[in-house]
């Protein structure tokens, strides 16, 4: 049985989601826009990548909609078919990064502080608490990937704010940052399987999590759990790329 969607979530998906393919369009035109290409160069990689991105979008969104990952108390699913939604996307990126120098140049011409900045979009995480002191999500799920969402939406600002201005200890910030939003990503990943009906169901045995898998809320797991995950490690490999230029320069 489907659990029943409050009218409130529905609204702020249909409001969230175009905010989220909006701010991620607008990463990819802004890395073409700096890529050192010719302009045909920079259309097409832009182009080739919206694409995918916006094809994902629409592919999550009908799987989601069609209850493909749906588990439920009368129908478990004893394999959890929502970590092909959630490691899929996460392995063609790295293969597109690994394999295509166009691509690997676009991501690299972005400037790091929006790379940062872009996970503002996680504040809205704080759905989750909302749900929770409404009775429908357990609280071994909802306040540590609420409070952690919410928690790296706003620092998320006030390191990008910091690298824009070159600050002292800016980088340091936006690595902490960075470990504490993938962590708290590994977690909610963890508490939403061990609070929802299937092989790994160990907490809120009373009153588990069933809107996790259910549309709208499977986007979660299925969309922007893989895009924060991209654009974190994004932002590491900046940062380790530039600590070995700087490690060159001294060296030299």
């Amino acid at each position: 049985m489907t659990p029943r969607i409050p009218e409130y979530v529905l609204s702020f998906e249909s409001i969230l989601r175009p905010m989220v393919m909006t701010i991620a369009l607008g990463l990819i035109w802004l890395g073409a826009a700096r890529m050192p290409a010719t302009a045909k160069s920079r259309f097409t990689t832009a182009g080739a990548l919206s694409a995918v991105f916006v094809g994902w979008e629409v592919v999550a969104h009908y799987l989601g909609a069609a209850n493909t990952y749906l588990s439920t108390i009368e129908s478990p699913q004893p394999v959890p078919t929502l970590l092909f939604g959630l490691l899929i996307p996460l392995v063609v990126a790295a293969i597109a990064l690994w394999r295509s120098e166009n691509v690997a140049t676009l991501v690299s011409a972005i400037p790091l502080h929006w790379l940062v900045a872009a996970q503002v979009y996680r504040v809205a995480g704080g759905i989750f608490l909302v749900l929770w002191a409404d009775g429908r999500l357990p609280w071994q799920f909802a306040l540590p990937a609420g409070i952690g969402d919410v928690t790296t939406g706003i620092v998320a600002v006030v390191v990008a704010a910091s690298l824009a201005r070159n600050a002292v200890g800016a980088e340091m910030a936006t690595y902490a940052w960075c470990l504490f939003g993938i962590a708290d990503l590994v977690v909610a990943i963890a508490m939403g399987a061990m609070t929802s009906p299937g092989q790994v169901h160990v907490l809120a045995l009373d009153a588990p999590n069933l809107l996790m898998t259910a549309y709208p809320l499977v986007m979660v797991p299925t969309f922007a759990v893989p895009l924060a995950l991209m654009l974190h490690g994004l932002v590491l490999l900046r940062l380790r790329r530039g600590a070995a230029a700087t490690r060159r320069l001294v060296a030299a």
